[in-house]
């Protein structure tokens, strides 16, 4: 009964944040929390272009409002925007400008569109990028293309800080799968090791302080 409950639970949250997500068009905004509190539910909008999900004199806020309370229920419902200030390394923004950018201007320059996005994360001061594109990209056939830069872990506890994020383009072809990965510069890597000038000097102080050992002789 408890995990029934959970799972239309999780259902009633996709949902509402698909509707959001529709109401304000791709390209738009990056993720969506929600929270509970005592007083109602609170929905954590992250978003590059406040201005455009604002609304003017926050008339798109207040229609989504409205759509939310009549579709969900949800009587006391709050709505905050939380500001994208480095969208470059966003991998849901990077996702949706591709996707929008294949439908504007069709699968043709796909090449173009991938190493564009991938040097303008990179030239941010991004670790590593990954852009992996699955469709009818160029021919009749669907393919997988791979664009990658820099250093980025798909495995163990550094991979966690990796942001990921898919977006779909609907071009004339067909439907064009599209994956983004990115490692910011300011992803704490439990792993990394940096070298510099003060750790030198202190391989350099044990290994002059090793005495060598006598070799035995036979």
């Amino acid at each position: 009964m408890e995990e029934r409950k959970t799972v239309d639970f999780k259902k009633s949250e996709f949902a509402v944040k698909e509707s959001i997500k529709k109401v304000l068009e791709k390209g738009k905004i990056s993720k969506v929390r929600i929270e509970y509190t005592p007083i109602g539910e609170k929905i954590i909008i992250s978003t590059h272009k406040p201005g455009l999900v604002i609304g003017r004199k926050g008339e798109k806020i207040e229609e989504l409002t409205r759509i939310l309370k009549k579709k969900f229920k949800l009587e006391n419902l709050t709505i905050e925007i939380d500001e994208i200030t480095q969208p470059e390394f966003d991998a849901q923004i990077n996702a949706d400008e591709i996707a929008l950018a294949l439908e504007r201007f069709g699968p043709l320059k796909f090449k173009v569109t991938a190493y564009r996005t991938l040097q303008k994360i990179m030239n941010a001061g991004a670790l590593g990028v990954e852009i992996r594109l699955n469709g009818k990209l160029p021919g009749s056939r669907a393919k997988s293309w791979r664009f990658a830069q820099g250093y980025l872990k798909k495995a163990g506890e550094s991979s966690k800080v990796v942001d990921r994020a898919k977006a779909r383009a609907e071009t004339k072809p067909g439907t064009v799968g599209i994956k983004v990965s990115i490692l910011s510069p300011y992803a704490k890597l439990v792993d990394k090791i940096e070298v510099n000038e003060e750790m030198l000097n202190k391989i350099k102080i044990n290994s002059e302080g090793k005495e060598e050992v006598p070799k035995i002789k036979k």
